[in-house]
């Protein structure tokens, strides 16, 4: 294996820590355009401060009572949800043309490594057809919106581990009128390190990645 392949074969993992949403917004679109063809593939792992963010298909009567928490358009696939604190957001910056991926196939991928994560700590999780995401039972515990631009992905997950679920009564997440919203902790102990952990190695076996560099961004 060449230098350059090497390269391209290894995942970055970077943990933002809390963060603005439109901020991290802007660094993925700008990682995205930029991105040359022997770039390898990004990781970033974060916590956002309290937002809604509408989807393309966004429609503004799912969005209920926002009041003093802000209202973010994004260009990612889907309609409207809520990040915040408690709540671990990761987007994946992958070259699917190297992958040679479709953008269903990796939905595909992150369905499975939420749901591997779920069982590992012994939550029984769904999945609905033509409404990404994870379910446990009539409610609602991982997010998906995803952006595939000249065959890169940005965007990703958000998984519920212990956060304030309130603020999701305020929308039809993802536009959904049926379903509620829950959390990991509600089922037993949610350490927010661990869950990242067992996420991390669950999307590193369901996507075939090598993650072995790891910076911890301030």
């Amino acid at each position: 294996m060449t230098d350059q392949s090497f390269a391209q074969s290894q995942t970055v993992v970077r943990d933002l820590g809390r963060t603005k949403y439109q901020l991290v917004l802007d660094a993925m679109q700008e990682f995205t355009h930029q991105r040359g063809q022997g770039e390898p593939d990004q990781i970033w792992l974060t916590e956002h401060f309290p937002v809604f963010t509408q989807g393309q298909a966004g429609k503004p009567e799912h969005l209920l009572a926002p009041e003093s928490i802000p209202v973010v358009q994004s260009d990612r696939g889907g309609q409207v949800t809520y990040h915040g604190p408690g709540q671990i957001t990761a987007y994946l910056l992958l070259d699917l043309r190297r992958k040679k991926m479709g953008a269903r196939d990796l939905v595909t991928c992150i369905e499975t490594a939420i749901q591997q994560v779920l069982t590992q700590n012994n939550i029984v999780s769904e999945l609905r057809a033509k409404a990404p995401g994870v379910y446990v039972g009539s409610q609602k515990i991982a997010q998906l919106g995803l952006r595939i631009r000249k065959g890169c992905s940005y965007h990703g997950l958000s998984l519920n581990v212990d956060m304030d679920l309130e603020p999701f009564s305020r929308i039809n997440p993802c536009g959904l009128t049926d379903v509620t919203t829950t959390h990991m902790a509600d089922f037993g102990p949610a350490s927010m390190e661990v869950v990242k952990k067992q996420l991390l190695q669950a999307l590193a076996e369901a996507l075939a990645l090598t993650m072995t560099k790891h910076r911890l961004d301030s």
